[in-house]
């Protein structure tokens, strides 16, 4: 996505800049820690760097969501390298709590599929954590359907869930 969208109360929806990453990675970390009732479990992974990456990756794109120059939205997707050409993978999305149920999550869903539409996608897929009851919540309401090809398991932490692009 080459130019910024203008949405309704100042959102603008745009491609994140590599300097932003750990700007990026901390939203990331305040949307992760609300679905473990323990907090974020300890991990070795360089955030930022790794949204730098992402950012960065010629395959891929992270939109941003910025209201009143504040980033409070991003998505991380790309064609994953085990899928049809066709297919695309929400990696992260994720908005920042304290703009939840604001719209910000369902104008950056309506940027990410206006974008996956243009890149001529026809199926979008992604993993939910299991114990995220909201996050799934807010998958169904915007079509998203549990991947028949990959049924939960036992032991399973993601649910995986399937958007068809055809019948928009």
């Amino acid at each position: 996505m080459t130019t910024a969208r203008r949405t309704a109360e100042t959102l603008v929806i745009r491609t994140a800049l590599p300097a932003e990453a750990p700007a990026v990675a901390g939203l990331h970390a305040r949307a992760r820690a609300t679905y473990y009732p323990d907090g974020l479990p300890a991990d070795d992974v360089d955030w930022p760097a790794r949204w730098q990456e992402a950012i960065e990756r010629p395959d891929g794109q992270v939109l941003c969501v910025v209201r009143d120059g504040r980033l409070v939205g991003i998505a991380s997707f790309r064609v994953p390298e085990d899928a049809r050409e066709d297919t695309v993978m929400l990696f992260q999305f994720h908005v920042d709590p304290g703009h939840w149920r604001r719209g910000v999550g369902s104008a950056l869903h309506a940027a990410c599929r206006e974008q996956w539409r243009a890149d001529g996608r026809r199926t979008a897929v992604l993993e939910v954590h299991v114990g995220n009851q909201r996050a799934q919540a807010f998958y169904r309401r915007h079509g998203w359907l549990p991947d028949p090809a990959h049924p939960l398991a036992d032991g399973d932490h993601h649910l995986r869930l399937r958007l068809s692009l055809d019948a928009e």
